[in-house]
């Protein structure tokens, strides 16, 4: 906790700042913001929330009907009213039809009695998604909070988790939930701030260009981090350097006082850096930044040690979370805590005791002797490439790699997955899991071509064929690595294994 002060880079502060109750959400200021008309209630009642789901919605929540691709919110307008909603905000001509109340909700006996019968605020916006991502921005600048905003192919959330554990040495923290980093989460996310808290970090994700701009322009961050560039997504882009050029929109935007954590050790990020009218802080561990690694101990399942030298000294940081990928995080945590005065013990206390995420490199040490490195969440090359460089550097009976097919690669896909192969032949992964459809089979068939051998290198066209493959064929001392994307649901395998904890 601080004095109370408002927080800023370099030391600086001011006497206005967060805390105190939490902002109100008032109809007509909520109206307001999203540039809206009251067309029914009263504008002075209050909302206790904002939610897009009328079936998780809690009672005295403004409820906003969004549009997807699949659904029309305004369509379960009648349902949020039914299940409390104070208010609904959907598009222009859609209000007319809606319940004045809870009470008057054709769908209220269907879903249960009480609640009140206060007449509900009703709003109607031109674009209901446009409309959240405007009242969020509101509450981000009437919050009088510092937000972090993290961007990069691989280790944002794990990153954004750091920073904030950093962070919550010395101020009020919050973050975005899990990975809510897109259009409508990173909104959702950003009404969190109607606590208070003295900073928030958010992570921002994309798969097409234009995406981080329209985050940028919500979130309206002090502080972007850029963690890397890889090929995750490349399927929507005709490059590696197309990809960059989406990602460098975490730079517009900027004024001179915005700070910018910049990967020194990526080429595509630091060529892309040199413009950026505020001020820029690297780290790294291969090159010279600011805040840099070096005296490195790679301890494998066991995690990974550094010193770290930063402008305001050094320290030696050891941490549970493996590989040199997650030490490159690590040190851009380091580098957002140290211009907001965290002090450099504190982060090697908190870096000792972070723990992964769940399914993003977390290890498993099971009863049966069996030890499991579950990144199961997602998968790209790059990133496939680094934990199977974890594998390699670890210390097992057998090293077992499962690896999921990647998606989203497009025309990219085949010469990925012979890349991936080929890796882990050089690595030299004792038995093979390969998991999906064509492109499964290119890095089985890439893994064979590179030396493994036959009986080594197993394909399977499902997740829960290879869970029971696996399960059968492990035994004590044994690491398996499981690793894939979602869509190929490699969690299964972990689940599969984790059954019982044996």
């Amino acid at each position: 906790m601080t004095d109370g002060r408002r927080p800023g880079p370099s030391g600086s502060a001011s006497t206005a700042g967060p805390g105190g109750p939490a902002l109100p959400l008032s109809a007509s200021w909520v109206a307001a913001a999203m540039a809206g008309g009251i067309v029914s209630g009263d504008a002075s009642r209050e909302f206790g929330g904002v939610s897009i789901d009328s079936r998780t919605l809690a009672a005295g929540e403004l409820y906003v009907a969004i549009r997807g691709e699949r659904f029309d919110g305004a369509e379960f307008a009648k349902a949020a009213i039914a299940a409390g909603a104070a208010g609904v905000v959907v598009p222009k001509g859609r209000g007319a039809s809606l319940p004045p109340s809870r009470e008057a909700s054709a769908d209220r006996r269907s879903l249960g009695g009480g609640g009140s019968n206060e007449r509900v605020v009703v709003i109607e916006v031109d674009d209901t998604t446009r409309a959240l991502q405007s009242l969020a921005r509101a509450v981000r600048r009437a919050s009088g909070a510092k937000v972090v905003a993290i961007t990069g192919s691989a280790g944002k959330t794990t990153t954004k988790e750091i920073t904030a554990e950093f962070l919550a040495a010395r101020y009020r923290v919050i973050r975005n939930r899990g990975n809510f980093n897109n259009h409508i989460g990173l909104p959702l996310s950003l009404m969190e701030l109607r606590q208070r808290p003295e900073m928030a970090v958010v992570e921002l994700g994309m798969n097409h260009a234009g995406e981080i701009s329209a985050l940028i322009g919500v979130a309206e961050p002090d502080v972007r981090v850029w963690t890397n560039v890889g090929d995750a997504h490349l399927g929507f882009f005709a490059s590696v350097d197309a990809i960059a050029d989406a990602k460098a929109e975490v730079l517009q935007g900027a004024g001179a006082s915005t700070l910018l954590v910049a990967n020194a050790d990526d080429d595509r990020v630091m060529a892309r850096v040199a413009s950026f009218p505020g001020r820029t802080v690297t780290f790294g561990i291969e090159r010279e930044a600011a805040v840099r690694a070096s005296a490195v101990v790679d301890r494998g399942i066991d995690g990974i040690g550094a010193r770290v030298t930063t402008s305001r000294g050094s320290v030696d940081i050891t941490t549970p979370l493996v590989g040199r990928s997650n030490l490159a995080n690590v040190l851009a945590a380091a580098a957002v805590a140290t211009e907001f005065d965290v002090p450099l013990d504190a982060i090697a206390a908190r870096a000792a005791t972070l723990q992964a995420a769940r399914h993003r490199g977390e290890v498993v040490r099971l009863a049966s002797g069996v030890t499991v490195i579950d990144d199961s969440y997602n998968a790209s090359p790059a990133a496939t490439m680094c934990a199977i460089d974890v594998l390699a550097r670890a210390r097992a009976g057998r090293r077992i790699a499962v690896l999921g097919e990647m998606l989203e690669l497009g025309g990219h896909a085949t010469a990925r997955h012979q890349d991936v192969g080929r890796a882990a032949a050089k690595a030299g992964v004792d038995v093979l899991f390969a998991v999906g459809g064509h492109a499964a089979h290119a890095l089985a068939d890439a893994a064979l071509a590179a030396g493994m051998a036959r009986a080594a290198v197993r394909h399977f066209a499902t997740s829960d064929e290879a869970a029971d493959a696996v399960a059968a064929l492990v035994t004590r001392g044994d690491l398996v690595l499981v690793k894939g994307s979602r869509g190929v649901k490699t969690d299964r395998v972990v689940e599969r294994l984790t059954a019982g904890r044996g």
